[in-house]
């Protein structure tokens, strides 16, 4: 079995995800890492957008933000924000990636600031496009470490909205029906969205984890589906080309 590190099994759990001729809005890090790899293994279709305008590159290395020149190469369209933030109004994008410093188990997410808004103890980079692609895309991904601290349900703010109180309560605020949060992959697991509650629920274990050990990093209970998955390691194929194609210069992956 190939040896690999949490982030790559992150990025390798999150590219399996996707499908060919997809669509998917990603930034930079981790979920533009994912999106490589997905085009360069089982899904070369695969239609990447990036906020800045830059949609369907085929992307030569990992750009190191949203507006680096290589979101462009060989691209479809060299745009702009507000086309891309259109697209996604339209409904014409399926996926998006986006993180936060806390979320809930309604996969709600944090990115504004931690603590009081009127004086905060963190203020954080705030929204940019997070809240256009929670709101509007088909389904949202976030990939993020897990502990207590960022799964939690003592939110000090919602950046982007996931599926807000529960049930129907998205759809009641006015947000697209049958748009919001479709998975949440960490270093421990992967979790989806019970369709009734709209819970956070366990899906898939990564090698070695428990249920337990998922739960005791986690600030609420979490809901466990009937039959759990093993998430699949990444083989040594899938490695190689992540590591040697899409993070080259371990912008990401690290040494």
């Amino acid at each position: 079995m190939a040896a690999y590190t949490v982030t790559e099994m992150m990025i390798c759990a999150a590219a399996r995800i996707l499908e060919d001729g997809a669509t998917v809005a990603v930034g930079t890090g981790v979920p533009c890492a994912a999106a490589m790899l997905a085009q360069k293994t089982h899904a070369p279709n695969l239609v990447i957008l990036f906020e800045a305008g830059g949609v369907s590159p085929i992307l030569p290395e990992m750009p190191i933000s949203v507006g680096d020149s290589r979101t462009i190469f060989k691209a479809a369209m060299a745009s702009g924000m507000a086309e891309v933030m259109e697209t996604c109004q339209r409904g014409m994008v399926d996926y998006c990636f986006l993180g936060g410093a806390q979320i809930d188990m309604f996969g709600n997410l944090n990115s504004t600031i931690i603590g009081p808004y009127e004086k905060p103890t963190v203020r954080l980079p705030g929204s940019g496009g997070a809240n256009d692609f929670a709101s509007f895309a088909w389904r949202t991904m976030v990939i993020t470490p897990q502990d207590k601290r960022r799964f939690t349900n003592t939110m000090d703010f919602v950046t982007s909205p996931g599926f807000l109180k529960g049930g129907r309560s998205r759809e009641e605020a006015g947000l697209p029906r049958g748009t919001g949060p479709y998975r949440v992959i960490t270093n421990m697991a992967i979790m989806d969205f019970e369709p009734e509650s709209r819970r956070m629920r366990v899906v898939s274990l990564h090698p070695g984890v428990t249920f337990d050990d998922v739960q005791a990093s986690c600030g609420f209970e979490l809901l466990r589906a009937g039959s759990l998955d093993v998430t699949p390691s990444p083989d040594a194929p899938t490695l190689g080309i992540l590591r040697d194609e899409v993070d080259k210069y371990r912008y990401v992956i690290g040494k």
